[in-house]
């Protein structure tokens, strides 16, 4: 007897879920199977009724801010789930009518018709680590937001630092010894420079959180093969491992460009081709940390200490592939400039061969 196969299309929300399902056959009906609560519980009685039906369930449903629950109780109870990117669901031109239904019932047809790409769904252990760097990411952004107040606060009271550098233990030093005249000025000139320092406590707490959990990670070497690179120190370095997983899923090093929203837009017809921007498709906060490091390649090419001690256990073809990086993009830094090309696109465009010299060294390094 044939095992036939039922398409499940969910639209997942916070409170609710949208279901639709679609049979075997290209002949078959999509249609609505209801609306159920958001909880798992909910969603658990659903999945029973559906396997009353006695068909093999694929399910499918756009990734989004409610994470991975519904795929791990699905994989977990030996059930087939793919969860998909909305970027890259097809979609009608004219089709200006969007509703759950809709949604669920277009996804469930789409995965019939084998028109769905998955999206990578990291393990626990390494979503926990992303959680963890993505937390001070926003700590540092706090830390930046008030000291631009700070700053703003000063500003308007005519009163700056003479020093060179903003921030340092002198600059620090300084701000404890500014005197406001009014007594109402002080002490909102306290509250700013207490969440100056709050932030910057927080940044240190997570930044040795993060250095003490990936000790244990089971990712641990490629984050120290990442180190090779000039600028890329642990951070970077953890973020980028964090945030794409497994590099071996990319077959070559433009499918992780491209991931990376690292390539060029393109619009081609007929004898015409017209190349834009980056695409800036993909993870944001691997891109922003990629690019952040390529700063370091507008520098001539050198061995510093720091480097050194990053790469003393590293094997041999690990650091070649770091010294080959450093010489070409620091060359490339200089020949693009040379041309007259803005700093910001040239550091982009390193940043897109940066990201193919780190698919090389993830190559040489073994994971479990």
């Amino acid at each position: 007897m044939k095992d036939y196969s039922m398409f499940v299309g969910l639209d997942v929300h916070k409170d609710t879920i949208e279901i639709a399902v679609a049979e075997e056959g290209r002949d078959k009906e999509v249609r609505s199977w209801g609306k159920i609560g958001g909880d798992l519980e909910s969603f658990e009685k659903a999945v029973r009724k559906l396997q009353s039906k006695g068909r093999t369930l694929r399910f499918v449903y756009e990734a989004g801010p409610c994470g991975y629950t519904i795929y791990r109780y699905l994989v977990s109870k030996g059930l087939d789930c793919t969860i998909v990117a909305p970027s890259m669901i097809p979609k009608k031109s004219g089709d200006r009518v969007k509703t759950d239904r809709r949604d669920a019932e277009a996804l469930a047809r789409l995965h019939r018709a084998g028109e769905l790409s998955s999206v990578y769904v990291p393990r626990r252990e390494d979503e926990a680590i992303r959680d963890l760097i993505r937390a001070r990411k926003d700590a540092k952004n706090s830390q930046m937001v008030a000291r631009q107040q700070l700053k703003a606060f000063l500003l308007r009271n005519g009163i700056s630092y003479e020093g060179k550098t903003s921030w340092t233990p002198a600059h620090m030093r300084w701000l404890t010894s500014v005197t406001l005249p009014s007594s109402a000025q002080q002490i909102a000139f306290q509250e700013y420079l207490d969440a100056v320092t709050s932030a910057s406590l927080r940044m240190e707490r997570l930044t040795w959180e993060i250095a003490r959990h990936v000790e244990l990670w089971r990712m641990k070497p490629v984050v120290d093969a990442f180190q090779a690179l000039r600028g890329v120190q642990m951070i970077t370095a953890a973020t980028m491992v964090a945030e794409l997983g497994d590099i071996s899923r990319f077959e070559n090093p433009r499918q992780l460009m491209s991931y990376l929203g690292l390539v060029p837009s393109e619009h081609s017809s007929g004898g015409s081709t017209h190349r834009g921007s980056i695409t800036k498709a993909g993870n944001i906060h691997a891109r922003t940390a990629l690019v952040e490091a390529s700063w370091q390649y507008r520098l001539k090419p050198r061995m510093s200490k720091a480097i050194l001690l990053r790469q003393e256990n590293l094997p041999k073809k690990i650091t070649e592939i770091a010294w080959k990086a450093q010489l070409r993009l620091s060359h490339r830094f200089r020949l693009l400039s040379a041309k007259g090309k803005p700093h910001q696109k040239i550091v982009t465009a390193l940043a897109r061969e940066l990201a193919g010299f780190m698919w090389a060294i993830a190559r040489e390094v073994p994971v479990s």
